[in-house]
């Protein structure tokens, strides 16, 4: 875990102001738990009670939870992005996955352009280990696992443009998509062509990423989203040509 020795000031605040930047930067992901209090104590340089206090305050922030035999974990500070009314009409109307698209199409497009500008040679290679996990997965049978790697590959994307609001925003509309809220994602990896495309699309934004060249990166990302707002148009209208067929084929075998 990237802890580092505290030095100067009160123990417990210099602490505390560490825990918080991991948390802000997404280091330190909600829900994640952290090491064990003597530990971590022994990993920052800190006394037990100084470490306590310093969770304390974290935990009257509403940054940390502490579970009873457990430890302490990161809070799912994300749950508050959307209300739980919004949340609802997200999954009740279909322009909100036009929406999203739209978003994440502007978003990611953005972030994949200062990802190549900013990212540094760390948070490229990071970038390049999930593609090549990615790359694995497709050869497996189930797609699970790739769907899966899908969000990571995106969210390094994101990590890797060093803008802290952008990272937390986007995470909170992963967490959503994970949920099925706009679509569902393991739909669009169960047909092998589709499955094929996607995975050219993610080695066309690598690739572009590698190169650190923003303008193919940003170009790359929009090709792939227009292609996923594509393929949610032809599968909407597939299951509304399939719930048609099998009203037909019932009607005929009750005649």
């Amino acid at each position: 875990m990237p802890f580092e020795k505290i030095a100067s000031e009160k123990l417990s605040n210099a602490v505390a102001r560490q825990i918080e930047l991991l948390i802000l930067r997404g280091i330190l992901r909600p829900g994640e738990r952290l090491p064990a209090e003597r530990d971590l104590a022994d990993r920052m340089g800190v006394s037990r009670p100084s470490l306590r206090e310093a969770l304390e305050y974290l935990e009257r922030k509403g940054l940390l939870i502490t579970r009873p035999g457990a430890g302490a974990f990161v809070a799912e500070v994300l749950g508050s992005a959307f209300s739980p009314a919004l949340v609802e009409l997200f999954a009740t109307h279909d322009e909100a996955v036009q929406d999203y698209i739209s978003f994440r199409r502007d978003m990611e497009g953005l972030a994949a352009e200062r990802a190549a500008r900013l990212g540094s040679d760390t948070d490229l290679a990071v970038i390049q280990t999930i593609f090549d996990k990615m790359e694995a997965a497709h050869q497996k049978r189930d797609p699970s696992d790739e769907a899966a790697l899908d969000a990571q590959f995106h969210m390094a994307i994101i990590e890797a443009s060093h803008n802290v609001i952008m990272l937390h925003m986007m995470r909170s509309m992963f967490d959503l998509l994970r949920q099925g809220v706009f679509y569902n994602r393991q739909m669009m990896f169960r047909n092998r062509m589709t499955r094929d495309m996607l995975l050219d699309q993610h080695r066309a934004i690598n690739q572009a990423l590698q190169a650190r060249d923003p303008v193919a990166a940003r170009a790359a990302i929009s090709a792939h989203m227009d292609y996923v707002e594509t393929a949610l148009v032809e599968q909407a209208r597939a299951d509304r040509n399939e719930a048609v067929a099998r009203q037909r084929i019932e009607h005929e075998r009750n005649r």
